[in-house]
């Protein structure tokens, strides 16, 4: 799994800031739209919680955590949810998406943007995933639509039995959908 550390943290936290704010916008409507009042939701593969960040802003019901596996991310991460007063809704921590260190049924939303291709275990996040959601929960992964859905799809079909995935794809930025949105 590759990891965002150093200058590496800084430079995409800026980037993806720029780039990413109208797909983190569009997600995190249709978040605050899923999620019930006082829900809790787990952003995976975080980075700097940009769409956490955004999420508060809309619903300051919500509660919130994010993990990423780079210490870099989540350092940047926790300086702008300090800077934002969010520190009491907005948990932000070190891990892999592969070893959540969350209690069972705790979210009634995972959502992951733009996270994916960079994991080495996609069926262990998914059965985190599952372990972590509430029982009517709901998963969101979005990333490049030219990730292979194959994994994810079996993952799903495994940790998640009798439930449909369903597959969108998203515009944003640009003219044409770059990005895949999978829904369980």
């Amino acid at each position: 799994m590759s990891t965002f550390e150093g200058r590496d943290a800084e430079r995409y936290d800026r980037r993806a800031g720029r780039l990413n704010r109208s797909l983190f916008r569009r997600i995190c409507r249709d978040v605050a739209a899923a999620v019930p009042r006082d829900g809790a939701v787990l952003d995976a593969g975080t980075g700097s919680g940009h769409l956490l960040l955004e999420l508060a802003r809309l619903r300051p019901d919500l509660r919130l955590t994010g993990v990423d596996l780079s210490g870099d991310m989540i350092s940047i991460g926790r300086r702008r949810v300090r800077e934002a007063g969010l520190e009491d809704r907005i948990a932000l921590e070190a891990a892999d998406v592969a070893d959540l260190p969350c209690p069972d049924g705790g979210f009634d939303l995972v959502v992951s943007t733009l996270s994916m291709h960079h994991w080495d275990r996609v069926d262990r996040a998914v059965a985190e995933f599952a372990r972590v959601l509430k029982p009517e929960g709901a998963l969101w992964i979005y990333d490049f639509r030219f990730v292979s859905a194959g994994r994810l799809a079996e993952a799903v079909r495994r940790d998640f039995p009798g439930r449909p995935m369903r597959r969108t794809l998203v515009r944003a930025l640009l003219p044409f959908p770059l990005f895949a949105g999978y829904a369980v």
